[in-house]
């Protein structure tokens, strides 16, 4: 089958947003992750935590600057790949993508602060400090960024007379009725994610016979910060979907195949849909949920497809990764849970090997529900680039090249991926935490 420009630009878009996610996400939540590590440090006087600290922060420079990279690809390819779009809303939203590169450099110029001011202080609690300001940039940057993905799903904050944008309110525009659960979501998540992927490399190592106090703090603090995001991000994940309810009814049903509107509406899980009748077979149901994620009711009125012009429907196979990105988040939050349960209750099963496995895993499933819920959030928004003003197809660049701009970008992403790897595996493997401790005179 033959590639047009538009479905050539839409892979490209998704190829860089994809690989992008997996840095970004992790430049948002492994600072969190250090500055709850030296802070365990200064308050209970303790070597392996600063040692943490000082770890994470070492691999998050790498992975910092590989998210330089691909963020810069993004904001090329808005341009080359959507210039339509960005004619039309770019004048909306250069607002907020400004405050994003603000936000990075702000974050910048105190990591290298940060970085080399280890040790150059009496009072740790002076260098702890300097965390502070990356935290606050990285995840600022995250909000400004994802404001402007809420501002194409719910767009508001300007008026449209024959074609064109007018009266501009900027931060109306930001602060658009999708803004609040969709910043919180993307923050939640980011943090759980981390956490998640920072224990599942040390239960992994653990596996491997690695039991110093160091690997076990690591799993304790990991674990714990793990279960906590877990709960917040499934309460958010609650309020996300009253939010689609009352703003975006056609993305929930077509998350939960529900064609009719009706009261007391089912929760579907799993199945597989007829197309010629919308019969869903093979699913779990779970009666009257649906009401409730939608309006906190089993009795509330939830609405269906067929309320909506089929051409309006998003695709419906939105569905399993709605499944997927929730099933994900289930699993993290059990797996934490016995994780703590054994901790405080169990000391025995602490250690596990069948719940090491369950946390190893967990690492890979994080990441993959955090590309689930992006594939989600930007595929069931479509037909819309703006929602109920531009159609994606209308945005789209009418040049004729963009088939070797994705075979450039995709060598350029799997060499930042394999260089990216090459050097976290080698920074590690060249100075284990063991030799570290050794060096430091820290008891293991």
């Amino acid at each position: 089958m033959e590639l047009d420009t538009f479905m050539l630009s839409r892979i490209l878009t998704a190829l860089t947003l994809g690989f992008h996610i997996i840095f970004a996400t992790i430049g948002v939540g492994v600072p969190v992750m250090i500055m709850i590590a030296e802070w365990m440090g200064i308050r209970k006087k303790d070597p392996h935590y600063f040692l943490l600290a000082r770890r994470w922060a070492r691999g998050f420079t790498v992975t910092v600057a590989v998210g330089v990279v691909t963020g810069t690809c993004i904001g090329l390819q808005l341009s080359l790949l959507w210039p339509r779009f960005m004619q039309m809303a770019g004048q909306v939203i250069a607002l907020p993508l400004f405050l994003e590169v603000f936000a990075f450099f702000f974050e910048a110029i105190f990591l290298g602060i940060y970085l080399y001011t280890w040790d150059r202080f009496r009072n740790r609690l002076s260098h702890w400090l300097l965390v502070i300001p990356v935290v606050i940039g990285s995840s600022a940057s995250a909000f400004f960024i994802t404001t402007v993905n809420a501002f194409m799903n719910t767009p508001q904050g300007f008026r449209f007379e024959n074609g064109v944008i007018t009266g501009i309110e900027p931060i109306k525009a930001m602060f658009n009725p999708a803004t609040p659960t969709k910043v919180a979501h993307v923050l939640s998540s980011a943090y759980l994610t981390a956490a998640f992927v920072l224990a599942a490399i040390t239960a992994w190592f653990i596996l491997r016979g690695k039991r110093s106090e160091y690997y076990r703090k690591a799993l304790r603090l990991t674990m714990a910060w793990s279960l906590i995001f877990a709960v917040s991000t499934a309460i958010i994940g609650d309020l996300s979907g009253k939010f689609l309810a009352d703003y975006q009814p056609e993305k929930l049903a077509a998350a939960e195949w529900h064609f009719e509107t009706q009261r007391q509406a089912d929760l579907i899980i799993g199945g597989v849909l007829d197309k010629e009748t919308n019969e869903v077979k093979g699913a779990l149901e779970i009666p009257g949920a649906l009401s409730i994620l939608a309006h906190g009711s089993p009795n509330a009125e939830v609405k269906g497809l067929n309320e909506f012009p089929q051409e309006l429907w998003p695709p419906l196979y939105v569905h399993y990764l709605f499944d997927l990105m929730v099933g994900i988040g289930f699993y993290l939050t059990i797996v934490a849970s016995l994780f703590i349960w054994a901790r405080v209750w169990k000391k025995r099963y602490e250690w596990n090997p069948w719940l090491l496995r369950l946390i190893v895993l967990g690492g890979p499933l994080s990441m993959a529900a955090i590309e689930f819920g992006w594939i989600f959030t930007e595929v069931g928004r479509q037909p819309w680039i703006l929602r109920g003003y531009m159609r994606t197809g209308e945005g789209v660049t009418s040049a004729a090249n963009v088939g070797e701009m994705l075979v450039l970008f995709g060598a350029l992403y799997l060499a930042l991926g394999t260089v990216c790897s090459y050097v976290l595996l080698r920074m590690f493997r060249k100075n284990p935490p063991e030799l570290e401790m050794q060096n430091r005179g820290i008891k293991e």
